[in-house]
């Protein structure tokens, strides 16, 4: 596999350029960028951040929602394990900044932390991998801080230039975790690079096979929250029904993990199972929604980059 290279300039909150346009994002440059980082970062829980705690439950209120989050306990189980999750200062503010300017990735950022810790609770024995990796969810796009506001809002076909830049929050997000965390190797930085990655290797932006079950838990909840969810590019979204049915033909073709759907699917249901238990219907009957335009370029084919 070739060397990545970041196409477009990357900077901090502040403004400081990070990495130039046209640099490799290889170990030595990540390693002088990091070591560059002689500022103190102060950090906060992401539940205390602003109204991220109240906006989380009235997101979870929604009708889209309460079937997954119908139990009292379980909700306030949850609540308490997001309670724990810190980020930097930074990293919240970035958070932050969708509300205002990108409902659509703010609510997205809160939905997918929700519930990639709930379904981490059926799927990962190790609480504390449970705790190391939620905290990637609700910053796995924070890519999207470096892409022009009126790319994201969009509501006509992107063309090929704006599909490049919209692709490019992978690395980007990659580039600003790393540089706040201070490691390449730390999961946040991680599942923001790889949460557009497939299990056969059709992804990108590196074109690789995952097998990490904390990334897998969010590339199937990124893509769940996206179908079910309110978009500039499409009128009405994707009910229920359609939106497991999309994500159950992606794990029949070995995209995404057969156990996170069947996680997903399970908790959809008024009668929950074991994972292990848990029958999974390969009959397709629902129906997208008319008129979507995800994945069209203007004057192009396909990019399967926009949700």
């Amino acid at each position: 596999m070739s060397e990545l290279i970041i196409e477009y300039p990357v900077c901090t909150t502040d403004g400081r350029e990070l990495f130039p346009a046209q640099t490799a994002l290889s170990d030595e440059n990540l390693k002088k960028m990091i070591s560059g980082n002689q500022s103190t970062i102060r950090t906060g829980r992401f539940l205390d951040f602003g109204s991220i705690k109240s906006d989380i439950l009235e997101f979870l209120d929604q009708d889209s929602y309460l079937a997954v989050f119908d139990n009292k306990e379980t909700r306030q189980r949850l609540m308490v394990r997001m309670m724990k999750a810190e980020m930097p200062l930074p990293v919240l503010e970035s958070i932050y900044f969708f509300k205002e300017y990108d409902f659509y990735t703010y609510r997205h950022l809160l939905t997918v932390f929700a519930l990639s810790t709930l379904l981490s609770e059926y799927l990962v024995k190790d609480r504390i991998s449970i705790m190391d990796g939620i905290i990637g969810a609700p910053s796995h796009d924070i890519g999207k801080i470096a892409v022009p506001v009126d790319i994201l809002n969009k509501k006509t076909p992107l063309t090929p230039d704006e599909c490049m830049i919209l692709k490019h929050h992978t690395l980007s997000g990659y580039v600003l975790l790393c540089y706040y965390f201070m490691d390449p190797a730390n999961i946040t930085a991680r599942v923001a690079r790889d949460h557009h990655e497939r299990k056969d290797g059709s992804g990108y932006p590196r074109g690789i096979s995952i097998d990490d079950m904390m990334i897998e838990l969010v590339i199937v909840t990124d893509i769940y929250d996206a179908l079910i969810s309110s978009r500039p590019y499409r009128p009405s979204s994707y009910d229920k029904r359609t939106a497991l049915e999309e994500i159950t033909k992606m794990a029949e073709k070995g995209l995404v993990s057969w156990n996170v759907v069947k996680a997903l699917i399970n908790q959809n249901r008024k009668k929950r199972v074991s994972i292990g238990d848990c029958l999974v219907s390969l009959e397709k009957r629902g129906v997208p929604p008319p008129d979507n335009l995800y994945g069209t370029i203007a004057d192009h084919n396909i990019c399967k980059s926009k949700k």
